[in-house]
């Protein structure tokens, strides 16, 4: 099959969805092009891996091009995140490809992308061709600015979720009526966008979750756990784990520290915010920054902690732990959509000293800690293999094209 794959952004290890999808597929024999802008060195580099994988077209979108998208889409009743991503060069090579090929599929990901899904699908039906453009939304948008709206702390946050969540909900009702199939990573994020649809308009939103790379992120035995160390990861300059991340530190860490002082935390994860960077003046805190490879971390802390306040679709950084047999503590709001039990495969928390007890209970218990670890690995073996999930993604296919 050939597949047209069109990211808005790199996909790479941090970008993990968009990364193992085409991976596994190409793997299965799939020929893939993927269309995707390029913002920094980093994206460069991840895409001389992607190129050993499949065939690669790029656009750059320098920072003056989204700033520009945001300023003419403010007048209108559309959200920025739906123009940020918008590169013209990149919507006519889109255009010129299907006149001159033919691609089963065209494969769009996340809302910045939506509108190179909806050019694909109206030049195809200019062509006279069957419109085989799938959109994975990833995420509803406009779920998580509703929720990032009650607990936004800074001004700037506050206005933007208050200026966008509107917006991008009544365009997130019309994206998922435009397209034959949408894809979403949880049963949350599916209710969310049918919540959005007006009654009687048809729409076909499945539901595909993340899974790990189970060769890549793995238990390693020879490595010795650090004593009293926690690890929080994820792309630090992304709001909602900047929230979560001084929930910690503000709230918890506080409650941990009045018992066990020596308790350290490691901050791991790229463009870490300045709030975040300052938190490093603490002794017990480090703040790594990007790293270019997170499993020692996650190998070697005591326990993986991710108190989040809000979010959306399934969170990788918890799969992730659990894949490297550490302990995970987090909050329900992270694990709404996986299917694992409180207490058995990781522990869950919401009130701040609840969270606290759980991580001075695991620290001074190593039995219940390896039990954690081993049952949180088989649950990620059993319920989130991308072999499994790429399998189910080409039966998405199969029905899109017949």
């Amino acid at each position: 099959m050939k597949i047209l794959f069109i990211v808005p952004y790199v996909p790479s290890l941090i970008y993990v969805r968009p990364y193992n999808l085409i991976r596994h597929l190409a793997q299965r024999d799939h020929k893939i092009h993927l269309l995707t802008l390029v913002t920094s060195e980093t994206d460069r580099q991840a895409i001389a891996q992607l190129e050993e994988i499949c065939t690669v077209t790029t656009f750059p979108l320098p920072r003056w091009r989204s700033i520009l998208n945001a300023a003419l889409t403010l007048p209108t009743q559309s959200p920025l995140q739906a123009a940020y991503c918008w590169n013209p060069a990149a919507a006519s090579w889109v255009e010129d490809r299907l006149r001159l090929s033919i691609d089963d599929v065209v494969h769009v990901e996340h809302l910045r992308g939506v509108r190179y899904g909806l050019l694909a699908k109206q030049t195809l039906q200019r062509l006279g061709r069957q419109p085989s453009v799938l959109w994975d939304s990833v995420d509803s948008i406009s779920h998580l600015f509703h929720q990032a709206a009650r607990q936004a702390s800074s001004l700037s946050s506050r206005m933007i979720t208050s200026l966008e969540k509107g917006r991008t909900s009544h365009y997130e009702g019309q994206m998922v009526t435009k397209f034959r199939q949408v894809l979403v990573t949880s049963p949350v994020d599916r209710k969310a966008l049918l919540d959005l649809v007006h009654k009687g308009n048809p729409v076909n939103i499945t539901v595909l979750p993340n899974g790990t790379d189970l060769h890549y992120f793995k238990p390693d035995p020879n490595i010795p756990r650090e004593p009293a160390t926690l690890v929080v990861s994820g792309k630090m300059s992304y709001h909602a784990n900047v929230a979560m991340t001084l929930n910690l530190v503000n709230k918890i860490l506080p409650l941990v520290w009045a018992q066990n002082p020596e308790v350290k935390l490691w901050i791991v994860g790229k463009d870490p915010s300045s709030e975040l960077v300052k938190l490093q003046k603490h002794p017990n805190i480090h703040v790594t920054g990007q790293v270019d490879d997170i499993r020692p971390f996650l190998r070697r802390a005591t326990l993986s902690v991710s108190p989040l306040l809000y979010g959306a679709g399934i969170q990788n950084k918890v799969l992730e732990a659990m894949a490297c047999g550490t302990p995970v503590v987090t909050t329900p709001q992270a694990i709404q959509s996986l299917a694992v039990q409180n207490g058995k495969e990781l522990y869950a928390a919401n009130d701040p000293t609840a969270f606290a007890q759980i991580i001075l209970d695991l620290l001074a218990d190593p039995e219940k800690r390896n039990q954690l670890g081993k049952a949180g690995y088989q649950y990620v073996k059993h319920n989130h293999d991308w072999s499994n999930i790429t399998e189910q993604l080409e039966s998405i296919y199969q029905d899109l094209i017949h």
